[in-house]
């Protein structure tokens, strides 16, 4: 991988800087992210640089658990989401025949619909806490996750690299360890990268619709549903979440873009 550029510099100081949020969030913030300790939608002042929300809490410290929030539900999901599609894929690609079909046609199905209205569904059904919603997430996304993964398992196995490892009687637990995961982490690392972008912003949409991260918690999302009404007065209140999402999701867009230029070409087993 090549030397990081000065945009891969400003993505990963972008992404340390929302590292410590996930990490220290609430242990940074002044307040409780339920203390009302002002007026509704109060201007900035003393100890509270970015004012207040519509209840009179203080912004920063809801951005401040919000964030760990919101980032800790995302990450969760793709996590989740890559631990299932990506050994699902290479064992569709590797096995082939009716395990291979089988398994296509049913993510073929349910990527038939709409990923949002698939998540309505099950959310209006089973309710929006938080383990319904990281595990609804992470398995409609690891149907992507699984074509990505079949589709580059399958070109690694034609290699002859590859063929020569089955002709030495090598088994699939073999190929995957050190032919086809090699040579595939890196398209996988930049999915990576970009699938947490889109789960992300899945998850502030619908916390923004009502039936994603739920009260008592804050998370970004839905900090600017709740005071979406200071626009019309001319306030900031739910810009600072928004550009907090924006600035994020630009953050991983630029490391996605640095690995992605450095991909190197398939190597073989040196044995």
């Amino acid at each position: 991988m090549r030397k990081p550029t000065f945009t891969a510099w400003i993505g990963l100081a972008i992404l340390a800087a929302y590292l410590v949020i996930l990490i220290a969030g609430p242990h940074l913030a002044p307040f409780g992210q339920e203390d009302i300790i002002g007026s509704p939608f109060g201007d900035p002042e003393p100890g509270h640089p970015l004012g207040f929300d519509q209840n009179g809490r203080d912004m920063l410290s809801r951005l401040l658990y919000g964030g760990q929030m919101s980032i800790g539900v995302s990450l969760a999901a793709v996590l989740i989401s890559f631990a299932v599609g990506i050994p699902m894929g290479f064992m569709a690609a590797i096995r082939g025949g009716w395990f291979d079909t089988i398994l296509s046609r049913l993510v073929d199905t349910i990527m038939c619909v709409p990923v949002l209205i698939s998540a309505l569904v099950v959310l209006q059904a089973l309710g929006s806490s938080l383990p319904v919603l990281v595990l609804t997430i992470a398995l409609l996304d690891s149907t992507r996750v699984f074509r990505l993964s079949r589709v580059l398992a399958q070109g690694v196995g034609a290699l002859e690299f590859a063929e020569v490892a089955r002709l030495r009687g090598e088994g699939n637990w073999w190929l995957i360890r050190k032919e086809i995961l090699p040579n595939v982490a890196s398209p996988l690392v930049a999915e990576f990268g970009l699938r947490f972008c889109f789960t992300f912003l899945f998850v502030a949409g619908l916390s923004f619709l009502g039936l994603g991260v739920q009260p008592p918690f804050a998370d970004w999302g839905g900090m600017v549903k709740d005071n979406q009404q200071a626009i019309v007065y001319g306030l900031y209140a739910p810009l600072y979440p928004a550009a907090a999402i924006a600035i994020l999701t630009v953050g991983v867009n630029l490391v996605v873009d640095w690995m992605l230029a450095g991909r190197s070409a398939p190597q073989g087993d040196n044995r």
